[in-house]
């Protein structure tokens, strides 16, 4: 995709927007990327858009590698379905009222594991139908009382929800794990180092769970954590404390706050228990379906990329989720009496951007009239990992100046080797 950055629905902001604390919720609001309506609910601007997209595009291809295949739930589920799971009751959730009505018949969904299980009585009935594995990507509806941090802690939020059917625990537990490596894949190839975790099961399961953990002061859990082979309890669970030996390598304990990106939970037959959902096995008897659920909050990961992906000029985006993946800054004197000069660097442009473009790269254009300064403050804001720099120094020896924001590090490149130098960066 080539867009011009005169042509954007948003546009960036110098000051931070008023009543935010978090990182995550200055940068991407001054960077256009959202729009706060209400407290914990965003708007998803173009460009912030485009960066959820990369993020669900590297999901799907990660579940479908592990035979995830994806659907699509209503986010409006009937109150018949919670009560079978004994969740209608929870606190979690918006009740949903219809006008005309006097008590709610549905709540917007904040999970789906109540009515994918009933779903499932249609189409589960023996073990060769097991076992199954089935995802999603969906806006979630959370109660939230503490609504605050941005995109950290929502009330409206977008989520990958992935369930799957097994015939035994043992199956399960298989799949678990294939679950866990495609997840830390996943977060590895958005730029967020995590830590595995075991922690409790909350409103899922009562059993014990994990979760993956990005290192950040601005998180909400407390993990002990080994310095040296790094396996980690949830403070909620763990009898461990600062200082402790590891049991698992003999390494020190240490105390770290971490940002909950993703989560897994071993269901057991809860759900199918409670809902009527069994399988005849080889035996000819009907047992329950051994189930497990997996999420991670595509916005919530957003948001982690930025608290951990920073400097105090703005964010720095991995290549993999960055809204494009090059940025051509034309500089431009507009009072110059040169003009030929001005139409050779819109010729050089042009020819920059036909380069990018044979390499499938996706480029933004900042065509505005404005002043080098705001273009380059923009620039180090918005995080595109890389910028071409086109301006009269380049017009005597046809070369521009390539820009990377990770290191801020600038070289100057032959317009001729543009496009090949920005693909291997």
């Amino acid at each position: 995709m080539i867009l011009n950055q005169s042509e954007l629905f948003a546009k960036t902001t110098r000051e931070a927007p008023s009543g935010e604390e978090a990182v995550n919720a200055i940068l991407l609001e001054r960077g256009g990327f959202m729009a706060k309506n209400s407290a914990g609910i965003y708007t998803f601007l173009p460009l912030g858009f485009r960066v959820m997209q990369k993020i669900a595009q590297i999901i799907r291809e990660e579940m479908n590698a592990i035979a995830g295949q994806e659907m699509f739930m209503p986010a409006l589920v009937d109150k018949r379905y919670w009560q079978k799971t004994g969740r209608w009751d929870l606190p979690v959730g918006f009740e949903a009222v219809g006008k005309g009505e006097t008590t709610a018949g549905f709540v917007l969904g904040w999970s789906h594991e109540d009515l994918l299980t009933d779903v499932a009585l249609k189409f589960l009935n023996s073990y060769k139908d097991l076992p199954k594995a089935v995802y999603q990507i969906q806006t979630k509806f959370r109660n939230e009382p503490r609504a605050k941090s941005g995109l950290l802690r929502g009330r409206e939020f977008m989520m990958k929800d992935l369930y799957s059917f097994h015939t035994s625990e043992e199956d399960l537990m298989k799949y678990y794990n294939e679950v866990a490596k495609a997840y830390k894949k996943i977060f590895e190839r958005c730029g967020v180092k995590v830590v595995y975790t075991l922690a409790a099961g909350g409103d899922f399961t009562h059993s014990f769970t994990h979760e993956f953990q990005a290192i950040s002061e601005i998180g909400e859990d407390t993990i002990f954590l080994c310095d040296k082979c790094e396996y980690a309890e949830n403070k909620e669970i763990s009898k461990l404390t600062e200082g402790d030996k590891c049991e698992k390598c003999g390494g020190k304990i240490t105390v770290q706050k971490g940002i909950e990106v993703g989560n897994i939970f071993p269901l057991g037959t809860r759900y199918s228990e409670a809902v009527g959902l069994k399988f005849t096995n080889e035996k000819g008897e009907r047992v329950p379906v051994v189930m497990g659920s997996y999420g991670i909050g595509l916005s919530r990961l957003m948001a982690t990329i930025v608290e951990v992906s920073h400097d105090d000029k703005g964010i720095i985006w991995p290549r993999s989720v960055a809204p494009f993946d090059v940025h051509v800054i034309k500089i431009q004197n507009s009072k110059s009496k040169n003009q030929n000069d001005n139409q050779k660097i819109d010729k050089l442009v042009h020819d920059i951007v036909g380069q990018l473009s044979q390499k499938s790269l996706d480029v933004l254009v900042d065509d505005r009239d404005a002043s080098a300064g705001e273009k380059f403050a923009d620039r180090d804001l918005l995080g595109i990992p890389v910028s071409v720099i086109v301006s009269e120094k380049g017009l005597t020896d046809d070369s521009v100046e390539m820009f990377k924001r990770a290191d801020m590090q600038a070289e100057r490149v032959s317009v001729g080797d543009i496009g090949k130098h920005a693909a291997n960066i």
